[in-house]
């Protein structure tokens, strides 16, 4: 846990992550909600009828109060009474059903908007490199893509309607007020900026303290998705207390910005609050004065009150609903950074095809590459290797030698700084990486295995393959010696990374998919470091029949499993160093002589020790 760098408790904006250009953070960030809405505009356009259909029949109330107030408390009036209770019958009846309809037409608009958004975030995201996630933590980016659009949901959903709702209220309350009395009105009118102005002064804090608040339990998501997948290493060496200790650190940071955030949107509801009903009282004293002096009738205070009381209301609601939305924004300009970066491995606008009938050659020429997070240390310094069409090359050196790195950029997954890589005698880099890709079929050391059966982790390798295929390839890597031996066989779930199936299991399982692909070019690295010794050799059968015809590259630190190759290519610090065959290697000497000897004499003593203690 000693890896996370904690962030600075300061709303400031440079101590966020940042993925790409960040946009600027204020309400206008919710025109990248706007996008998502278009498709949906008759949704939109019946919601925004049906609101204002609601917001009318309220305000209808107000010439009806004041008709009961002028004209109703008399028996003349009896009958007018009657019409007036009848007629808001059927206002509320006409109100009640536009609510409704706002609610659903609102409700799901925001569950369609998050659903596309996420949908897109997530297609844009898992296209990116992986130079993108060596610089940002997952646990963050998978904050992003639940908390906050939870928040946009919510928004869309309730809090932008309630504001819309709110701000023609207002409106059309207002004009009632014109319409009953213009001084009154006016009066009112000169309140409004005591209110605007701490709206928009407090608005700028609580917008800053709620990106501060959304960053921090990007944080927090980010330590949990760390820790639960390093519950063994944090049980082995007994860190729990530690790590207990420093999750709660990041809880309480979350919640003192959290509770900054509150204060200040606490602070401005109080502010707004007091000033728009005090307005009000000061106006309806002035008012009630008028009542007396004959200048304004009893039934028009009373419609100017209500009036007063609707418009008040709506201010209010329109001030809680603008801190929702800055929230919002908030969550939708952190949507928008991710949306933003630009992927750095991408199809050129006019590709190179790949010749149809696939050869499996490939060419490094004088390659040159550093990581993005380690620039001023190169990876590989001007590496030239030629592999020919069903060649089987062993890539052998210490650890951090470059051999993995060959594999990564083979893959398509870095742009190189010098150089170029040929894929059947295609410069890569104008090729589609797609197609590059799919020419490849590799087995890692560390293998993924994901949170689904075993039939579709192996069907992972080729999605369209027959289920006489997929057999096919479970046996020939001696995957259906364990099936059985598993409670639904096949359809067995093997939860999250695999943590079901033992290391070997999990190699087998990614030899099938390999397998399975059938790719004319074959990446093995350190394929077999997982299995014990029967294992081995089943899987070391099926992948000897699986490299047969096709162009293959072996990554191994155990010399043994690479003497059959046709050359062993000896890198070191990024450079080639030698290669040739392992007679020649070793007649020459030098590093790959150094490793052999080392390794084949610390097995050769086991073996002797082995033998002297009656265990051979």
């Amino acid at each position: 846990m000693s890896t996370i760098v904690e962030t600075s408790e300061d709303v400031n904006p440079q101590a966020t992550p940042v993925f790409g250009d960040a946009p600027r953070r204020d309400i206008g960030q919710l025109r990248f909600i706007g996008q998502f809405l278009k498709p949906y505009k008759l949704v939109v356009f019946g919601a925004l009828v049906a609101l204002v259909v609601a917001v009318a029949a309220v305000l209808t109330f107000g010439p009806a109060l004041r008709n009961m107030v002028d004209y109703g408390f008399s028996a003349e009036g009896l009958e007018s009474i009657n019409s007036q209770f009848f007629s808001l019958f059927i206002v509320v009846m006409v109100l009640a059903l536009a609510t409704a309809v706002r609610f659903a037409f609102v409700s799901w608009l925001g569950e369609r908007v998050v659903a596309d958004m996420r949908a897109r975030v997530y297609n844009h995201v898992i296209s990116l490199s992986p130079a993108f996630f060596e610089e940002n933590r997952s646990g963050e980016i998978a904050s992003r893509l639940t908390a906050d659009t939870t928040l946009i949901q919510s928004v869309v959903g309730s809090s932008a309607s309630i504001a819309l709702r709110s701000t023609f209220t207002a409106v059309g309350g207002t004009i009632g007020l014109a319409l009953t009395s213009l001084k009154l009105t006016g009066l009112v009118l000169l309140a409004v900026p005591l209110v605007i102005v701490p709206i928009l002064v407090l608005g700028r804090r609580v917008r800053n303290l709620s990106r501060s608040s959304q960053d921090r339990i990007a944080d927090l998501g980010a330590v949990v998705t760390e820790s639960f997948g390093a519950t063994q290493t944090i049980q082995s060496f007994n860190h729990e207390q530690e790590d207990r200790h420093f999750f709660s650190r990041i809880v309480e940071r979350t919640f003192d910005t959290a509770f900054r955030r509150i204060r200040m949107r606490a602070a401005m509801t109080f502010v707004v609050i007091m000033l728009a009903v005090g307005a009000i009282v000061l106006v309806l004293w002035v008012g009630a004065g008028d009542v007396i002096t004959g200048e304004l009738m009893a039934g028009e205070l009373a419609q100017f009150v209500f009036y007063a009381i609707v418009v008040a209301g709506a201010v209010i609601g329109v001030s809680e609903s603008y801190g929702e939305l800055l929230r919002a924004a908030g969550a939708a300009g952190r949507m928008l950074e991710l949306v933003s970066v630009v992927p750095e491995i991408a199809a050129p606008e006019n590709p190179i095809p790949l010749p149809a009938e696939p050869l499996g050659s490939v060419l490094f020429e004088d390659v040159t590459f550093h990581y993005p997070s380690r620039p001023d240390s190169a990876a590989l310094h001007g590496l030239s290797i030629d592999i020919q069409p069903g060649e089987t090359v062993a890539l052998v050196g210490p650890s951090g030698a470059g051999k993995s790195t060959v594999f990564q950029l083979l893959q398509r997954f870095y742009n190189i700084q010098g150089g170029r890589i040929m894929v059947d005698g295609v410069d890569a880099a104008l090729a589609d990486p797609a197609d590059v890709r799919q020419r490849m079929g590799i087995v890692p050391q560390d293998t993924m295995i994901f949170a689904a059966s075993v039939l579709e982790n192996v069907r992972y390798g080729r999605p369209d393959a027959s289920d006489e295929d997929i057999q096919a390839a479970i046996k020939a890597a001696a995957v259906d010696e364990f099936i059985n031996d598993l409670p639904d066989g096949l359809q067995t779930e093997l939860g999250e990374r695999g943590v079901r199936l033992s290391g070997g299991q999990r190699q087998r399982i990614a030899i099938a998919r390999a397998i399975l692909r059938n790719p004319p070019i074959l990446l093995l690295d350190e394929a077999t470091s997982a299995l014990d010794a029967q294992s081995e050799q089943l899987v070391q059968q099926a992948l000897e029949r699986l490299m047969e015809n096709r162009t293959t590259l072996v990554i191994a630190h155990r010399l043994a499993t690479v003497l059959q190759a046709d050359r062993i290519l000896v890198i070191d610090q990024g450079h080639l160093v030698a290669q040739g065959n392992h007679a020649e290697l070793m007649e020459q000497g030098g590093l790959y002589a150094r490793l052999a000897d080392l390794q084949f004499g610390t097995e050769r003593k086991a073996a002797e020790a082995a033998a002297s203690a009656g265990l051979a």
